[in-house]
């Protein structure tokens, strides 16, 4: 049936309609053909269903994540249930599955909006300048030959300013910090000398500052600069360094915070919930094929205020040379909460009494996604599902540990319910082999894991918090490419763990290792008092010292 031009419908000797839509429709009301026009009119709402179907399916495939609008749930749910109308063969439990999850994902339920929402929205005023932005004085003279008064030609007098407020950039600079070390003498007698202590560096013979490594660091690590980039950056500011001098910089750097580092794996291995993840490292190797063989970054989360990431030099479940640590050899040391995906490279530990396996709804759901890609619109549904759930536990994030396990249970488990009797529904009327009949049984198969999460509000519905920090070393590590051994994969996860750490509970990673590098390096910390340098426990008590001083200062004033 074509839409095109105006030529007249033709019947066919089979007795089937031909010709532009419009001329078929026409004709078939002319003759109150009302069945056959009943019928037209499924079938183009069908044709019309199959290219949105097709078009949501191209844009997905540009989309840079897995989410789906209520629009298009909505559509395609919307064209589910035509299809199965047109359909009257259809097991009647697949459709009373299909109703069942669609009420609980109150998909079809108007959104609650608040009643300014309505409103027509306001453009948005210009907002100030940060008010802890320090602010520098720019005074704008008018021109000599305006001064004068144009009527008398006397001198006009200043009567005040327009002030304007404009942000502005003050380029970094290299400068030479010059230490004067004090030296005291007695001049009573011919005691000994004292002398004031160095200036805070790194290396004690180095010639480079600790914020000047502190940011070699952070720059590399976490904003993806290579150091062949900062050499460049360095010789724009007057500055020449080679380098190998920059490597062996944050090579020094990170080896001082390797007690930080072992501190944080410690900290993870205790905490209430551990998650785990991995991402791949490629490292310069000349026996493999092509020169380079791809190394694993293990990430973990503890309590989600400390990072650690442990490299191994195979993606294997265990440790393939001396000191490597896979994740079998740490989840032998672990109790508790593990949120992981369910890779059968964890399927022996969770079988040991006492680790508690916690599954990722973002991998559940993912498998969703997939098959509504690949074209099936009955996804639709436990996506609808998902965006509920996560609609719930949006609004729980500041609340009370009892508080988000009563309301999971209230709202979320009904939800929770559905999706699984759902599943358990289609499951025998799918092949394994299709894209949902492999996103039906991961579901079915980690049903336990997966929603552990209603059973205590300590436990997050997801692995997030840790694929989150992997972003930021899949970035960096698109940039310097490739690490050039097993020992600088090392060194790469322990910036990884500080900077980690560091993003977790919000602090400065710059200002953080300015401070503890200089402390690290003078040997002067003791064992028990590390705990005090990780970043969860720096911010605050830095934020107590600066608080303190500032009233030291205000009292001698």
């Amino acid at each position: 049936m074509s839409t095109a031009g105006t030529r007249p419908a033709t019947e066919s000797a089979s007795g089937e309609r031909k010709g532009p839509v419009l001329e078929v429709l026409r004709e078939l009301l002319e003759e109150r053909r009302d069945g056959e026009v009943l019928s037209l009119f499924k079938q183009l709402v069908a044709r019309n269903g199959e290219l949105e179907r097709r078009l949501s399916q191209v844009l997905s495939r540009t989309r840079k994540n897995e989410g789906v609008s209520e629009a298009q749930l909505k559509l395609l749910l919307d064209v589910l249930s035509n299809e199965s109308d047109d359909e009257p063969g259809t097991d009647p439990t697949l459709d009373e599955a299909n109703e069942k999850l669609r009420e609980a994902s109150g998909i079809d339920k108007p959104a609650e909006t608040d009643r300014n929402a309505a409103r027509k929205r306001q453009p948005p005023l210009r907002r100030p300048p940060p008010s802890h932005l320090p602010r520098i004085d720019n005074p704008i003279s008018v021109p000599a030959t305006e001064r004068p008064c144009p009527k008398c030609g006397a001198e006009r007098a200043c009567i005040g300013h327009d002030i304007t407020e404009v942000i502005e950039l003050v380029p970094a600079q290299v400068v030479v910090r010059v230490d004067r070390r004090e030296k005291l003498a007695c001049q009573s007698c011919e005691g000994e000398l004292v002398r004031a202590p160095l200036g805070d560096k790194v290396v004690a013979a180095g010639k480079l500052g600790s914020t000047l490594v502190a940011a070699l660091v952070v720059d590399k690590y976490d904003d993806g600069l290579p150091l062949h980039r900062q050499k460049q950056r360095f010789e724009r500011m007057g500055l020449v360094l080679p380098v190998s001098t920059l490597a062996d910089q944050v090579a020094w750097a990170t080896d001082l915070l390797r007690p930080l580092w072992r501190l944080a794996v410690l900290q993870v291995l205790a905490a209430k919930v551990m998650h785990l993840d991995a991402t791949g490292l490629p490292v310069l190797d000349r026996d493999a094929a092509g020169g380079k063989r791809l190394g694993a970054l293990w990430g973990y989360v503890g309590d989600e205020t400390v990072a650690a990431y442990l490299y191994a030099s195979t993606g294997k479940k265990t440790g393939q040379k001396p000191g490597e640590l896979g994740p079998e050899d740490m989840l032998a040391n672990r109790q508790g909460f593990t949120v992981a995906d369910a890779s059968n490279l964890f399927e022996q530990s969770f079988k040991r009494p006492g680790l508690i396996e916690c599954g990722c709804n973002m991998h559940g759901r993912r498998y969703f996604t997939k098959a509504l890609d690949a074209g099936d619109a009955r996804a639709a549904l436990p996506l609808a599902a998902y965006k509920k759930l996560y609609e719930i536990e949006a609004k729980l994030r500041e609340r009370t540990i009892d508080e988000r396990c009563a309301v999971r249970q209230e709202e979320s488990k009904p939800v929770w319910d559905e999706l699984c009797a759902w599943c358990e529904t289609y499951k025998p009327h799918e092949p394994p082999s299709s894209k949902l009949g492999e996103a039906i049984r991961y579901f079915t198969n980690n049903e336990e894991a997966l929603g552990r999460f209603l059973e205590d509000g300590v436990i997050p519905i997801d692995n997030g918090i840790v694929e989150r920090l992997h972003v930021r070393a899949a970035l960096t590590r698109k940039n310097y490419l490739f690490a050039g051994s097993d020992t600088g994969g090392e060194r790469a996860a322990i910036a990884y763990t500080i900077l980690g750490s560091c993003r977790l509970v919000g602090v400065n990673p710059l200002a953080y290792l300015t401070d503890v590098l200089p402390r690290l390096a003078r040997r002067r910390v003791r064992l028990r008092d590390m705990a005090a340098l990780m970043p969860a426990r720096w911010r605050p008590e830095r934020a107590a010292s600066a608080a303190d001083t500032a009233g030291d200062v205000a009292a001698a004033g």
